[in-house]
């Protein structure tokens, strides 16, 4: 409950000593101090780095990003050479079974597509103006993004560094967290080694290395 001191304080000395007026004025003074502390918390409320539930439902809502998303549905139908969906273990797909389901993204991963969704809504079309959209995207994760121009109408994303959560690669994977140009096809891919750079020949960096550092750029 939000102080009521500074509306006490500002009775006369005349009226301070008599206890149930100053408790009138306390109880008067209360709803107005909680709804001041409720409008100096707003800003947080609603901070991206620091919203949560509802109040990053409603962050998400404003830039156009919904909670919910379809995924690939994985660890559900049977599959060779995978934990747990293999033999006895795997639900066997049937012709008309979904390939994809609604989810409803935690906190977390629901705070990287709406950081996403504002790059994308700010995005000016320049390659260096993606790149820095990546950049804010997975700042601190260790996930390095990085877009090249094949100059053939055609452009790959790519993902180097720690390998995000299941999640975050199926976001990145449908394309939701890096802007498409009309008309350009574009090549989402992950390196064949987690926690390793794309490899790639006079280059070696964080997001693109050679031999015996570099692994192979899969889809």
């Amino acid at each position: 409950m939000a102080s009521t001191d500074p509306y006490v304080n500002l009775i006369t000395s005349e009226h301070r000593d008599k206890p149930n007026f100053v408790a009138v004025v306390r109880a008067l003074a209360q709803p107005f101090a909680d709804i001041a502390e409720v409008q100096d918390g707003m800003p947080d409320d609603y901070d991206l780095d620091l919203a949560v539930g509802v109040q990053l439902d409603s962050v998400g809502l404003w830039v156009g990003a919904g909670r919910q998303v379809l995924m690939e549905i994985t660890g559900v139908y049977f599959a060779f050479d995978i934990v747990d969906v293999g033999w006895d273990e795997g639900v066997w797909k049937g012709p008309f079974d979904p390939t994809v389901g609604l989810v409803t993204l935690d906190d977390d991963t629901y705070r990287v597509l709406i950081r996403a969704k504002i790059g994308i809504n700010h995005w000016d079309g320049t390659m260096p103006a993606l790149q820095a959209i990546l950049a804010q995207v997975f700042e601190g994760t260790g996930t390095l993004g990085f877009a090249v121009d094949n100059q053939d109408m055609s452009m790959t994303v790519a993902l180097s560094g720690a390998t995000p959560s299941p999640a975050i690669v199926a976001l990145f994977k449908a394309g939701r967290l890096s802007p498409k140009p009309g008309g350009v096809r574009v090549n989402y891919v992950l390196p064949s080694v987690p926690g390793t750079a794309v490899f790639g020949f006079d280059t070696n960096n964080g997001y693109i290395g050679g031999w015996d550092t570099g692994s192979w750029a899969v889809p």
